[in-house]
This record gives C-alpha cells, sequence and structure tokens, in this order.
C-alpha cells in the first residue's frame, strides 16, 4: 500500500525539494520549520506549512505527528535538533522516520536511535528519495529527460521464473529493461529469452507513466 501522508521537517533546499516533488506527485506534505519566512514562502505550494520547533513533545502531540505514514526529518545544520527530533518522533510511534545525516558519524547515530532510513543528501537528491518514498518497490529513480526515467524495480514474486520475452514488457507496457541485477552481477542489455528471479533488480527507462501503470498492475 502505498503512504498518502508526510510530514517534512526542515524546509532548507533539500527538504523543500522533496516536500515539493511529493506534491507534485500528488500526495498530502505538511512542512514544518522553525524559521516563519521559509514557511511563508512556501505555504501556498504545500498542504499545509507551520512554523514549529519539533524538539519539544507536546508540539508534536499537538500536530498528530504519529497520525502521518512517513516524516522527514530534513533539519540543516542543527544536529542536535535532529537528533532530538528522531528520538521523539520514534517514542510517538511513527510509523516510519527518514532521517537526513550531516556526515557519516550523525548518521550512525541516527541510524542507532532507530530511524527506519538515514539519507546524505550530498549523494541523494531530495527528488530522487521522494520517489523511492512513495513506491517501496522502487530502488532507485533517475529523471533523463523531461519524459525519461531510469529506474530500478525488485522483481516481484510472481514474475519470477519468466524471461523477458514472456513478459512482453515493452508491448504491455512501453518500457525498456535495459539490465537486469543479480546476486551473480549485472546483465546488461539482456536479451529476450534473458529470465529474472524474485530478488532481482530491473533496471528500465521509461515514462512516469509506464512504470506508475506497470506498478499499479504487477505489485
Amino acid at each position: 500500500m502505498k503512504m498518502k501522508q508526510f510530514a517534512v521537517i526542515g524546509l532548507g533546499r533539500f527538504g523543500s525539494s522533496l516536500a515539493l516533488t511529493l506534491m507534485k506527485e500528488g500526495y498530502e506534505v505538511l512542512g514544518i520549520d522553525k524559521d516563519e519566512d521559509i514557511i511563508n514562502d512556501v505555504a501556498r505550494s504545500l498542504t499545509h506549512a507551520i512554523v514549529a520547533d519539533t524538539t519539544d513533545e507536546e508540539v508534536l502531540r499537538s500536530i498528530g505527528i504519529r497520525n502521518f505514514d512517513c516524516v522527514v526529518v530534513a533539519i540543516g545544520n542543527d544536529i542536535q535538533a535532529s537528533i532530538m527530533t528522531a528520538i521523539l518522533l520514534k517514542d510517538l510511534g511513527v510509523k516510519m522516520v527518514v532521517a537526513k545525516a550531516l556526515s557519516q558519524l550523525h548518521g550512525k547515530v541516527l541510524d542507532r536511535l532507530g530511524a527506519d532510513r538515514v539519507i546524505f543528501p550530498e549523494r541523494d537528491m531530495g527528488e530522487r528519495v521522494a520517489h523511492q518514498l512513495i513506491s517501496p518497490n522502487l530502488l532507485d529513480y533517475i529523471e533523463l529527460s523531461k519524459d525519461y526515467n531510469i529506474a530500478e524495480l525488485s522483481v516481484p514474486g510472481k514474475l519470477s521464473g519468466h524471461s523477458l520475452k514472456e513478459m512482453n514488457l515493452r508491448a504491455k507496457y512501453g518500457f525498456s529493461v535495459v539490465a537486469i541485477n543479480r546476486k551473480e552481477g549485472v546483465t546488461v542489455a539482456p536479451t529476450a529469452d534473458d529470465k529474472v528471479h524474485e530478488k532481482d533488480i530491473m533496471v528500465i527507462i521509461g515514462t512516469k507513466e509506464q512504470i506508475d501503470r506497470f506498478e499499479k498492475e504487477v505489485y
């Protein structure tokens, strides 16, 4: 089941990019930041935007933060605030906490505190992370152009053992499988007779609509 409601705490470059991409994809997004000017700038672009100190447990309770499917801690340079917020979110029972790390050490701390996923923004752009959060089957996503994307998708059990010819994905959905990544190695430009198995990763090129339709019908 896809997630419906996101909260993004910290609306700097990374946080706002992630929040706006989620909005563009049709999800509800609550933006939270301590800076009133930042909130005023993004208020019209998000479902809701509020000024709040997320290191205060009562503030988080009053927001109803535990009702969100996923909360992203994208706080800028305040490591203490980031860690405190992550602790409180886990304590309050948020289903999925994704936290931005400013360094490897910060990332280790967040991981040990129970963050479900730790992101390093210099490595993971907000837009890519947004697409990965939207779809658990989507392992990576890169926009090649306005129309075409490269996506990595895990092979679902129902397709295991089928060849590309049997699945006929290009005819059914319009996208191309350009590589198959499995434990033994990567098969680039696979032939029609190449088979996929559960836990393999298909690297595909197609439009967002083609990839979305495949996910809805197959997963």
